[in-house]
């Protein structure tokens, strides 16, 4: 029996108009897009604070961590890859232990860049060399606007988060479940969260890899949304999903199936250690990289082991704690010397790379804003292909933000605007306004200031650039209200991406047999 959330989008998919049209209807709205290219790509160099001899030393480290202290792997498919490959396997404990040799074979093998096509070949991602990609919050069980309050993340505030991100250009792939729906089974919410993301978006989003089945049925339901097989996949990826290392050196079951099967099946994974200095890594930076880096190489040489070439991405989240409650901190300087420096570490490797935008703040703040500048300009010049939880991310991460969402809109178009080439030549040196202008004056006029001002400058979403006097009369509104503003007209101007209505129920009918499946498992 199909149900009232499925029937509703069958319709929904049956009368929504032409995708082509959001971006006009958007922007005349109000909704500032920028004048971006499908792919950013980073024409600014990287910062590296690491000198050669400092990024060897934590090199080395981390393959002393990798060959005499292990890994543990708590699942018996990824041990034996282990063992077969001529790993050091401790059934007992799970401890691994990698050669260095099987790093450099794995190094060799892992794709340089690679791209991801999602249902619309528009929306491309490409990852690797200066490429940049920004994506919405991830994972967070609650959710918060100043509409409506801080509640349970559910249903229809997912299909409203994605709805967001497919409103914003400069979102360009989707993170796994931007709040969790609780009112769901959670042994199959991923399957609801699937198909949002594909009834109201067609970007790239990301595999729940919980498990080998919850990565294979993202995959599959991607598959048959571009009228493909898993097996067309294996060589077009078109998904990705995150691997969160159990920081300090461990690998569960659940993860590391679930990387075997997204690599096995050729689509993206990001191994990403979770080191929070003074918790789950040591105090010092140093110390904190070389964890990080161990694990995050010991999760990309199973990929390898898995498929080489498998697309994978090297990943860094180590921020530090607040040593007098245990709490997390982010945007800190500590966490953005930790990203400028696992940048570097990843070209090391010559590997993609990933970073975040995050903040610890409790609410769409000053402290939100310039916790999560720090960690997106860390980002950004540390070289990351892929920023995660680009936009929406709060509380560190316990709850995705429909106001941030758009302050994080606002700084990403700032960051993109940075990054973009700078042109010298005859026009753009102005030398004839300058001899059209006199002495004293101004060049609101000029020719060469009126051949520019509608793209001269990058038109702020959320920035209020009026004087006091005009500001004051029209509400004196701070930026979060006018973020909740934004928000609304953003959802209200929202257009459905087209799909066509036998793939709509061919996505439907795979929910309700999956839903079945694993219903009649006991699961």
């Amino acid at each position: 029996m199909t149900s009232e959330t499925e029937s509703g989008a069958r319709v929904s998919a049956r009368r929504r108009r032409p995708d082509a049209d959001h971006p006009r209807r958007a922007r005349d709205a109000g909704l500032s897009q920028g004048n971006f290219p499908a792919i950013l790509h980073r024409s600014l160099k990287p910062i590296e604070p690491l000198n050669p001899e400092q990024l060897e030393a934590i090199h080395q480290a981390s393959l002393t961590i990798l060959h005499e202290i292990g890994i543990e792997f708590m699942g018996k498919k990824a041990r034996a890859a282990f063992a077969k490959a001529g790993a050091k396997v401790d059934e007992g404990t799970g401890l691994v232990r990698i050669p260095a040799e099987l790093v450099a074979q794995a190094l060799k093998t892992a794709p340089k860049s690679f791209r991801l096509t999602p249902r619309n070949p528009a929306r491309i991602v490409e990852l690797g060399g200066d490429a940049l990609a920004f994506s919405l919050v991830a994972g967070p069980p609650m959710v918060e606007d100043r509409i409506n309050g801080r509640r349970a993340g559910n249903l229809p505030d997912y299909q409203r988060l994605i709805q967001l991100a497919q409103s914003f250009d400069i979102i360009h792939l989707l993170g796994n479940q931007p709040t969790a729906p609780q009112e769901l089974p959670a042994v199959s919410r991923h399957l609801d969260c699937y198909l949002a993301n594909l009834i109201y978006s067609d970007k790239v989003f990301h595999c729940t890899a919980i498990g080998a089945e919850r990565a294979l049925d993202g995959i599959d339901m991607m598959a048959i949304s571009r009228g493909l097989s898993r097996e067309d996949l294996a060589g077009d990826p078109s998904v990705i999903t995150i691997i969160s290392v159990n920081s300090p050196r461990r690998f569960d079951e659940a993860m590391s199936d679930g990387l075997m099967a997204m690599s096995e099946w050729g689509q993206a994974t990001v191994i990403t250690p979770f080191t929070l200095m003074g918790a789950m890594a040591p105090v010092s930076l140093a110390a904190a990289l070389a964890q990080q880096n161990a694990e995050a190489l010991a999760g990309i040489v199973l990929t390898q082991l898995t498929r080489p070439g498998a697309p994978v991405v090297y990943g860094a989240f180590t921020s530090n704690v607040d040593l007098r409650s245990g709490a997390p901190a982010f945007g800190t300087a500590e966490n953005a010397r930790a990203t400028l420096c696992g940048g570097q570490l990843a070209r090391r490797y010559g590997l993609p790379y990933r970073a975040s935008n995050a903040s610890a703040s409790n609410t769409v703040d000053a402290q939100a804003a310039y916790e999560s500048q720090m960690s997106l300009w860390s980002s950004v010049m540390g070289g990351a292909n892929l920023v995660y939880h680009g936009a929406g991310w709060m509380e560190g991460g316990l709850c995705a933000s429909f106001e941030k969402i758009v302050l994080d809109v606002e700084m990403l178009h700032l960051m993109a605007t940075l990054v973009q080439p700078f042109t010298v030549n005859d026009a753009e040196l102005g030398l004839d306004a300058q001899r059209e202008v006199q002495p004293g004056g101004h060049f609101f006029g000029a020719q060469h200031t009126l051949a520019r001002y509608q793209t001269a400058f990058h038109k702020p979403l959320l920035a209020d650039w009026r004087s006091f006097p005009n500001w004051s009369e029209d509400g004196a509104k701070d930026a979060t209200a006018r973020a909740t503003a934004v928000w609304q007209q953003a959802l209200n101007v929202y257009t459905q991406p087209p799909m066509d209505v036998a793939v709509v129920e061919a996505l439907e009918a795979f929910v309700a047999r999956r839903k079945e499946e694993r219903k009649s498992a006991g699961d």
